[in-house]
């Protein structure tokens, strides 16, 4: 049960990072603030629900999974792995700040029937530029969880 919880989670976290960076992206690419307002609202929602609690459940399962497997939290590959989850998660909280704060400068501007302010576009460069490590990050972290070299 811990395994399969284990491996949905992380399909569920990287599924949504994914998705919903796509969607923020090609809503942004329209520069249309009342769907960038929109597609940010359900990227925020989607971070909460799924990737907030996957987050948790991914250590709980992982840790316990090496317990069961009598792994070192020393070999190479968890170490490895848990320095990678560490950066994309610290990737990650500001990640969401930013996406709130973009959701809101969007509906702002949608509301004033304006362009998205230049701030909005400082904050989306930022986003990006928080989301290439954490993917990778991840992208190691899948291909550490699944080798498991020594």
């Amino acid at each position: 049960m811990a395994k399969w919880l284990h491996i949905l989670s992380s399909t569920l976290l990287f599924g949504t990072g994914i998705g919903t960076a796509y969607y923020m992206i090609c809503a942004s690419r329209t520069r249309n603030p009342p769907i960038v307002a929109a597609v940010g609202k359900n990227v925020v929602t989607a971070d909460w629900l799924f990737t907030a609690t996957t987050i948790v459940i991914q250590p709980l399962t992982g840790f316990y999974l090496v317990f069961l497997a009598d792994i070192p939290l020393t070999a190479r590959w968890i170490s490895w792995s848990i320095g990678l989850y560490v950066i994309a998660g610290a990737c990650w909280i500001p990640v969401v700040w930013l996406q709130i704060r973009m959701q809101r400068l969007a509906a702002e501007a949608s509301d004033r029937k304006s362009h998205l302010p230049d701030l909005y576009w400082r904050y989306f460069r930022l986003w990006i530029a928080l989301g290439i490590p954490a993917f990778f990050a991840l992208v190691v972290v899948f291909y550490l969880m699944v080798a498991k070299p020594v």
